[in-house]
């Protein structure tokens, strides 16, 4: 077992964990809610994979990327009133605690890396999971999750996770919570990412990867290429005579339909693979990358000279975030933007 002890914390800001991935306690239950709440706990391979192991490897690099502040956000935390206490749930380096001055800052994320990073800054944090938060109820006044949701793979985590982020706050506390979009301005930048098209069992849980369903309509993982030329060709040669209009027009007409039918696989796509380039002279400073090539789950790009991570990302569809929520009692949206490619929501405590 290994300790994080944080400068200047109470002991809500220590915790202790295993060199293993942890897992929500396996305790019996009578009640069906409860078993239920205990699986959503229960962390997807997917996940412990492509998110947890990658945000650890890359942790010193990807923080030397993460100093800007998204200016909604500043915002937000800008307005609170003075003494308010802010949770922020998937802290990263910590980027957004102790942006206010007049509040006070606890932060918690699953990568003991970047907790480090946040520790060594003089931060009040913890190593915890978005899905079981490891504060009481109604403990602070506000709470943000940026950028955090699309990384849980399954529908019920990451509603469990806006759950805990009510939970806890106060009644009448603000939650603000940012996603990546479905819509995003930069379609460029989506070329570059990798669709996950075959359909998997629901908890994305395996020993190895996750297991597909069988389905006649599913497709091998694939990555997109950054420059894509147009696979279809154009019918030539055919305007001398009608029959040869006729089968040019077949030829654009099926064409047409392929095209249709591959932006609506675009369109509706959710769930992606997004690479981060590790440059090779900070690949190795915990010998993380080097685990990571030899088991598979990271490759070199000698061109871009740097171990290639995937992250995944579950993007979120317009009025998603509000559909997560629709179902709680106890808060209400009060806010919804579009902002730099991410659904934004702020949510009250009414109860």
């Amino acid at each position: 077992m290994r300790e994080i002890k944080v400068k200047g914390a109470s002991s809500i800001c220590s915790t202790n964990f295993s060199d293993e991935e942890t897992h929500a306690p396996q305790t019996e239950f009578g009640n069906d809610d409860q078993n239920s709440s205990l699986g959503v706990q229960f962390t997807p391979e997917i996940e412990k994979k492509y998110v947890h192991r990658v945000y650890d490897a890359i942790a010193p690099h990807f923080s030397s990327t993460r100093f800007a502040k998204w200016p909604k956000v500043a915002a937000f935390l800008s307005s609170l009133p003075l003494g308010s206490l802010v949770l922020d749930a998937g802290c990263g380096n910590g980027k957004y605690l102790g942006l206010n001055p007049g509040c006070f800052f606890i932060g918690c994320d699953i990568s003991l890396p970047l907790i480090k990073i946040c520790a060594d800054r003089g931060h009040e944090v913890l190593v915890a999971d978005a899905v079981n938060l490891p504060y009481r109820a109604g403990f602070g006044n506000a709470a943000i999750s940026i950028a955090v949701l699309h990384h849980l793979s399954t529908e019920s985590r990451r509603k469990k996770a806006i759950e805990e982020l009510v939970r806890v706050v106060k009644k009448g506390g603000l939650v603000l919570i940012t996603v990546w979009a479905v819509e995003q301005e930069d379609r460029a930048l989506v070329n570059k990412w990798t669709p996950i098209l075959e359909k998997y069992d629901e908890e994305w849980i395996g020993p190895g990867s996750p297991h597909e369903r069988s389905s006649p309509s599913s497709f091998k993982l694939e990555s997109i290429p950054e420059t894509e030329e147009n696979s279809l060709g154009h019918v030539r040669g055919f305007k001398e005579s009608s029959a040869g209009r006729l089968r040019e027009t077949t030829c654009q007409s099926e064409e047409d339909s392929a095209a249709s039918d591959n932006a609506r696989d675009v369109n509706n796509q959710q769930e992606y693979f997004v690479p981060w380039h590790l440059p090779y002279h900070r690949a190795e400073v915990s010998g993380a990358s080097a685990s990571a090539l030899a088991n598979g789950l990271a490759k070199k790009d000698d061109k871009k000279g740097a171990v290639v991570y995937n992250r995944y990302y579950h993007v979120f569809s317009e009025g998603e975030l509000e559909r997560l929520v629709s179902g709680m009692e106890n808060a209400v949206v009060v806010d919804r933007f579009f902002d730099k490619s991410n659904w934004c929501i702020i949510l009250e405590k009414t109860s």
